[in-house]
């Protein structure tokens, strides 16, 4: 499946742009773009309406447009930047939070946003209305919901009643079996990377390391992160994030290069990155 024109655009902000001012004029984006077959009147349709959204303000420079990152936009790529980095791995401290939370039919919207967030957030159904989390989080719960809605939800830290159930909670919150499928795809589909990674450069490196970021970003965001005490073994999860790591810094001095070359200055590197 080909990356939609506005993934790929946040894609190079997320590893590159950002670090040259968060901006990039329309000649050097298109032909950035040009390298994963967008065509030059996709790339003009696709910022206007990222701009109208309030990712970018634009600039003009003469008889160029510059297109510079909004700080609301930065603080989404850093937050995700941060999920995306950080290692699988949570402390199990033998408790839950839970949130709790009764909204009519006319406030479905607000509902809907929020089981958005709460489930962006690593938070998962037990039911339609109660979502859980391992360890205590009550704390980041509370900020989500404060952020959402003016409505009474309830916010808990609570045990369970033995480890076996703690099991059985968390394999009805999510569906591990399909995570576990969907992490082995990906390593199936990446791991020959691992040799081939360093031979790659220029516009090369960056489509594989693009197309890689693209194909895993999503995974912080299905996977709860659970304790290694509640997870599935063997879990694939650990594997396909250090082969993620591991990729990722190896084609990382080639694309750095090759997006330097188009813009026209030099890129720090290597990125920092959490954990």
């Amino acid at each position: 499946m080909a990356q939609k024109p506005r993934s790929l655009i946040l894609d190079l902000f997320g590893d590159y742009l950002r670090y040259v001012d968060a901006e990039i004029r329309l000649s050097h984006l298109t032909t950035l773009l040009g390298d994963f077959g967008v065509a030059p009147p996709t790339v003009r349709v696709t910022l206007s309406r990222l701009r109208r959204e309030g990712w970018f303000v634009t600039e003009r420079v003469g008889r160029e447009t510059i297109y510079r990152l909004t700080p609301g936009m930065l603080d989404v790529l850093n937050e995700g930047r941060e999920r995306i980095f950080t290692p699988p791995v949570t402390e199990w401290v033998a408790t839950w939070t839970i949130v709790i939370y009764q909204m009519s039919e006319s406030e479905r919207q607000e509902r809907n946003e929020l089981r958005k967030s709460l489930a962006w957030h690593g938070f998962g159904p037990l039911t339609t209305s109660t979502w859980l989390a391992p360890g205590d989080r009550r704390k980041e719960a509370r900020a989500i919901v404060d952020a959402l809605t003016d409505e009474q939800v309830d916010i808990l830290s609570a045990m369970s009643e033995s480890f076996e159930h703690d099991h059985d909670l968390a394999r009805r919150c999510w569906d591990l079996d399909g995570l576990s499928v969907a992490y082995k795809a990906f390593i199936r589909s990446h791991k020959h990377l691992l040799r081939t990674a360093g031979r790659l450069t220029g516009a090369k490196a960056l489509v594989a390391r693009t197309e890689l970021i693209w194909s895993y970003r999503h995974f912080p965001f299905q996977d709860p992160r659970l304790p290694v005490e509640l997870r599935p073994e063997p879990w694939p999860g650990v594997e396909a994030y250090e082969l993620f790591r591991t990729v990722h810094a190896a084609l990382g001095p080639a694309a750095r290069a090759y997006v330097g070359s188009v813009v026209e200055r030099e890129l720090p590197g290597p990125e920092p990155v959490p954990g």
